[in-house]
């Protein structure tokens, strides 16, 4: 199906089709002006045409004799008439053919050029429309249209779409500067806090009544500690500065497997891992952190005897990272939402929400694609793609 809709011509069309129409149109009133033109100077000198193609003039009418029919004289003098009128058709009939001929031989022409002529104006406007799809993709706002040639009418909505790409580029880097600094900023305090409770509860100074209470704010603390912690991974997963350097997936999905062998064992899911070699340039402590995500949602969001595979490879010019889990039946339409910060789920776990967010957020950062997909038996399978190791690079490096 055309992505203009049944029925919707492209603007090009749009614009051949009208460009046309107003060249036929305006050629049949030159061309009915002109035969119109052609009759009346060939009425206008009538008597020179004569002369010139050698019709013969009509003879003066003598007293017609007694013994001539009636109407004899008359068709006398008709016939050189009727041989100018002959000549007059024959002259307008063949000029009316010709032009209408050459009229239809122009049109054709008039129109290629104008499919062309459209072609031509409209693929600035192609740029732009590729370049702002481009964007809207990605995860970075750094990219610009940076039109040039004449300033016209698209070079000034180039500019202006570069304007709008500034201001949101600044305030999200503001935004996602505000998050870091805050998030680092409340760490000290909550420390300081958990400390405090730590202290009275391992010394035995908290009454029995209160150690509830105590207990529950301790508890409540680790998580916000663990949820700043995850907001600053995802704040540093937006930024574009990476460090990247040479590392391998199988690495990252080995590390995550031995961090959360103790969690599963502890929820009974066997994790089978298969790690293929899968080299890539990119931030190792983000690549871990997004296998490890993968991994714990796998486990955490799984049933009793389940399981969890993490897989890695290589395939053409792009290495994968995935993870199977077996789980609860998770319809298609609810998956992009998984990706949505803060989003839990029906079932809400002791997690933020955060996991597959900053999965997210890295993947698009090393300029990758992750998509899920249910698994017809329940659960879910997520695989990450990142463009593979620059050789050259990596051997410069």
């Amino acid at each position: 199906m055309s992505r203009f809709g049944p029925g919707r011509l492209p603007l090009r069309g749009r614009l051949t089709l009208v460009t046309t129409a107003v060249f036929a149109v305006l050629g049949c009133g030159v061309l009915a002006l002109n035969w119109l033109s052609s009759r009346q100077l060939i009425e206008a000198n009538r008597d020179l045409i004569t002369q010139a193609v050698g019709i013969p003039e009509p003879p003066l009418p003598d007293p017609a004799p007694a013994d001539l029919p009636p109407g004899s004289t008359e068709a006398v003098l008709t016939t050189p008439a009727r041989a100018f009128d002959h000549f007059q058709n024959a002259i307008l009939g063949d000029l009316l053919t010709r032009s209408v001929l050459l009229l239809t031989v122009f049109t054709a022409l008039a129109a290629l050029l104008a499919w062309w002529a459209s072609h031509r104006s409209l693929l600035r406007l192609h740029q732009v429309t590729a370049a702002a799809r481009r964007i809207s993709t990605g995860s970075s706002l750094d990219e610009r249209l940076a039109l040039d040639g004449p300033y016209d009418e698209i070079r000034e909505l180039g500019d202006t779409f570069d304007a709008m790409l500034d201001r949101l580029d600044r305030s999200f880097t503001a935004q996602r500067s505000f998050t870091a600094h805050a998030s680092h900023e409340l760490r000290t305090p909550l420390t300081v806090l958990r400390t405090a409770l730590e202290i009275p509860l391992a010394r035995g100074r908290v009454p029995d009544d209160l150690r509830p209470s105590v207990l529950r704010a301790l508890d409540a603390n680790v998580r916000i500690e663990r949820l700043i912690a995850a907001l600053l991974t995802l704040a540093r997963a937006e930024t574009a500065a990476l460090a990247l350097r040479s590392t391998d997936l199988a690495d990252a999905a080995r590390a995550a497997t031995r961090e959360l062998a103790e969690e599963a064992r502890s929820a009974g899911v066997r994790v089978t891992l298969d790690a293929g070699t899968a080299p890539v340039d990119g931030d190792p402590a983000l690549l871990r952190q997004v296998a490890l995500n993968l991994l714990a949602n796998a486990v955490r969001h799984n049933h009793r005897d389940g399981t969890a595979a993490i897989t890695t490879g290589a395939a053409g010019g792009t290495v994968f990272l995935e993870v199977s889990n077996t789980g609860p039946v998770l319809p298609p339409e609810e998956v992009p939402a998984l990706f949505a910060p803060f989003h839990q789920g029906r079932e809400r776990g002791s997690g933020f929400g955060l996991g597959l967010a900053v999965v997210r957020a890295i993947t698009a950062t090393h300029h990758g694609e992750v998509a899920a997909t249910p698994r017809p038996g329940g659960g879910l399978t997520v695989r990450v793609l990142l463009p593979a190791r620059n050789r050259r690079g990596a051997q410069g490096s």
